[in-house]
């Protein structure tokens, strides 16, 4: 993940992963933007894989109504983020939208892009646990789609630092 930019009125994101999946690999490399409220704005995800390329590009009205390539997708109204697969970044803007207090348990379904670059809902909920010595946040994560769950910590900027099983960033 890489920082990009900051606007008045936004902060814009990118970043990408690479990897070998059994035997075939896969590239993801994505743009996302949020508003001060670190709602998603919109986001351009292209994949690479051994079916060729592909791109897929999310809208949000700011209203919780989503385009995705232009279509309209109801499904997905409500959802005030994007969630990519390959990326452990995305699971920061619900966390930075509000600071709940400890033990306070909320949802975030979001837009969810898949490697494929398949968008579908994805239900998710969120509960926040005592800041640590060091300011950090931990937060119980779920989803029940996949029938997953983790405690996902968070740097005080409100940055993922360790996705047990999925990512850890290094300092």
């Amino acid at each position: 993940m890489a920082f990009v930019g900051h606007a008045e009125d936004s902060w814009t994101f990118h970043g990408g992963a690479t990897a070998l999946d059994g035997d075939s690999g896969w590239s993801v490399r994505y743009e996302i933007e949020v508003g001060p409220d670190w709602v998603t704005r919109s986001a351009d995800v292209a994949i690479v894989d051994a079916s060729g390329r592909r791109q897929v590009r999310l809208d949000h009205d700011g209203a919780g109504h989503w385009r995705v390539d232009g279509e309209q997708r109801p499904e997905l109204d409500g959802c005030l983020d994007v969630d990519l697969e390959t990326s452990a970044l995305t699971n920061a803007f619900p966390v930075l939208r509000g600071s709940p207090g400890d033990g306070a348990r909320f949802a975030a379904p979001a837009a969810y892009v898949r490697a494929t670059g398949t968008v579908t809902r994805l239900e998710q909920t969120y509960e926040a646990h005592p800041r640590t010595t060091d300011d950090a946040r931990q937060f119980d994560y779920a989803a029940p789609e996949f029938a997953f769950t983790a405690r996902i910590a968070y740097d005080p900027s409100g940055l993922v630092l360790d996705y047990p099983g999925i990512a850890r960033r290094l300092r």
